[in-house]
């Protein structure tokens, strides 16, 4: 076993447990147990399952992005102060300060990655439980928490179209690598819309204004390739995973932004309008909406006032 394998035995005996628990359940509503597709509904539930434990640290993030909105003020203040000063007495003097105004209002701009952070151990745990099934299937490894050898060797024989699960886009056929690069470029767009909904829904002009979220715009670009360069490497079981989650993540956040916007977002003053339209007052610090009243149609019956004969030439010389 390699030290990769020690170092998160425990996330895969946890890993590997969810799987067997859901393939045992799908298996008992009388789905095919060496199906690859209830392999694939396993993988799946686990993702849900993730995602629905990692929720809290979701309301975190959204919790410190909102702040980090909040003192974009502050902060253009900070950057308008330093303007080119390149020193290194000053940039270190603005980095400080720019840490002490994150720890006085309990925000942090790289909040947003944790999510990320917390799913990757899981999801390297994902691709070694599935890239050992063979491995325990024929007796090399030992089982691992509820993957016995007989539930591995019916997952080691579990096909999607023909492809095995555990078919790589560099190691197998034409239809694995059809399948895969299917699989890549959806999760491709799918974050993509993500961070594009973000960040063209639920942020303020000061915040896109940050230098910080300029490297986000440049992040929207780069993610959809690093997904299509690391997918190439990973088995279609683990692809499922991610994108299952990608998808979660996408739908979470939609429902997010268009019910708790940003302060001074586009989204909030879609939210504004709809409540001020169905007569709604406006949420606790938000501007109301003026709506504009619509133009009165003149009254039934009521007689166009009569046009002297000067100023009907008048008018035919204007025009």
């Amino acid at each position: 076993m390699s030290w990769i394998d020690n170092l998160l035995l425990p996330l895969q005996w946890v890993v590997a447990w969810i799987l067997a628990i859901f393939h045992q359940v799908f298996t008992s509503l009388g789905l095919d147990a060496g199906s690859g597709w209830t392999w694939v509904l396993s993988i799946a539930g686990l993702t849900v399952v993730i995602r629905a434990i990692l929720i809290p640290l979701f309301v975190y993030q959204i919790k410190a992005q909102r702040k980090m909105q909040l003192i974009q003020p502050d902060i253009q203040r900070l950057q308008a102060k330093y303007k080119g000063k390149k020193d290194q007495f000053s940039r270190q003097a603005m980095a400080e300060e720019q840490m002490a105004l994150f720890k006085k209002h309990g925000t942090n701009p790289w909040a947003s990655c944790l999510p990320l952070l917390v799913q990757l151990p899981i999801f390297f745990s994902l691709f070694r439980v599935i890239n050992n099934m063979h491995l325990i299937a024929v007796g090399d490894l030992p089982p691992i928490g509820g993957v016995t050898q007989a539930l591995a060797q019916s997952a080691d024989v579990a096909t999607i179209f023909g492809i095995p699960l555990q078919a790589t886009f560099l190691t197998d056929g034409i239809g694995a690598k059809a399948l895969t690069a299917v699989l890549i470029v959806i999760m491709g767009v799918t974050q993509f819309i993500t961070q594009k909904q973000m960040m063209t829904k639920n942020m303020s002009e000061a915040a896109m204004n940050n230098p910080f979220m300029q490297q986000q715009k440049m992040l929207l670009y780069i993610m959809p390739v690093v997904f299509a360069v690391g997918g190439v490497y990973f088995p279609l079981g683990v692809l499922v995973y991610w994108l299952v989650s990608n998808t979660w993540t996408m739908v979470q956040q939609f429902v997010v932004i268009r019910n708790m916007p940003a302060p001074g977002s586009k989204a909030e003053k879609e939210l504004m309008e709809r409540r001020a339209k169905k007569g709604k007052s406006p949420l606790p610090g938000s501007k109301p909406i003026e709506m504009t009243p619509e133009p009165e149609a003149p009254a039934a019956g009521q007689r166009q006032q009569p046009v002297g004969k000067a100023r009907q030439k008048k008018k035919k010389k204007k025009r």
